[in-house]
């Protein structure tokens, strides 16, 4: 029997990426954070459920952003405790699983002040959500700019880019709700905008939350199909069979596997080795896979037990 063969060239190149573009990530961070302080404020202030609602789904990104910083740091940092045998990756997860309850907090927040504004005439003040709201579309556009340079790179940095994103068309909708309350008279735009941004807020924080929930779960990777790569492992010349399979993803980016492989007496185990790691590596793209390789003339092999 071989021992586990393992792969780390694409984690450490995408750890490698999210370090290189650590300061443009940073500086999206300052700006969003800073803008939404100003935001919660004005809302408050203007007594505006747009501005509200746009504020709660900055403190989400500005919690993603964070995580995605903080990604970038623990990457590459070393465990002193000796127990930490995957590293701190899943940090990033949990911090978006807190982005999720935030995001779904606020939803509801904003869902249940809508509610309560219907028969009344709340005083907004669209002078305010205007100028707010075009500083943040500004605020947004800048981030964009800062960010676009490493999505391409980073799969930290392409996060927080489709988060940016996302705050822009909030920011054009407070706008938007602004300049119909000025042009109307009415603050019921006001409350229409506030629960569409609201509403947009939950399906992605349910679609995020589902992204949590599978990483967690330990399932399979999205986009990737267990039976796809088994055949493709029972493929490598030499194997004869592949059994006690299981992929699953340990942070965004990077997916891990286990495997054992089955080669008949006398076979060179190392090739097969080499070729099937390089093989998850390129077509796959699986940052780390153990690989345990045995032969045909094995009496027992035991696996999970599950």
């Amino acid at each position: 029997m071989h021992g586990p063969s393992q792969g780390h060239s694409h984690g450490a190149a995408a750890a490698h990426a999210g370090g290189r573009h650590r300061w443009r990530l940073g500086v999206a961070f300052g700006l969003i954070a800073a803008f939404f302080v100003v935001e919660l404020m004005a809302g408050l202030l203007s007594g505006s459920l747009a501005l509200l609602s746009d504020a709660g789904h900055m403190a989400a990104d500005v919690v993603t952003l964070g995580a995605a910083l903080v990604a970038t740091r623990i990457a590459t940092r070393a465990d002193t405790t000796g127990r930490r045998t995957f590293g701190s990756y899943r940090a990033e997860v949990f911090a978006s699983g807190l982005a999720v309850l935030l995001m779904l907090g606020v939803s509801v927040y904003i869902a249940v002040e809508a509610f309560g504004r219907i028969g009344a005439r709340p005083e907004i003040a669209s002078g305010t959500m205007l100028v707010v709201g075009v500083i943040g579309l500004v605020v947004n556009l800048i981030a964009l700019f800062m960010l676009r340079g490493g999505a391409g790179e980073s799969l930290n940095v392409k996060g927080a880019y489709l988060e940016v994103v996302a705050d822009t068309v909030g920011s054009i909708g407070v706008v938007v709700a602004a300049l119909l309350v000025r042009a109307t008279g009415s603050a019921w735009w006001d409350t229409v905008v506030a629960i569409a941004i609201a509403v947009f807020v939950a399906v992605r924080a349910v679609g995020l939350g589902r992204e949590v929930l599978t990483v967690l779960g330990q399932h399979a990777p999205t986009g990737m199909d267990p039976a796809e790569l088994e055949n493709a492992l029972g493929e490598v010349p030499g194997v004869t069979e592949v059994h006690d399979l299981h992929v699953w993803t340990l942070t965004s980016g990077m997916d891990v596997a286990t495997a054992h492989l089955v080669v008949a007496a006398g076979d060179a185990g190392h090739d097969v080795l080499d070729d099937a790691s390089r093989m998850l590596r390129e077509r796959f793209h699986v940052a780390h896979a153990t690989l345990q390789v045995e032969t045909t003339d094995r009496s027992e092999c035991r696996g999970a037990d599950w």
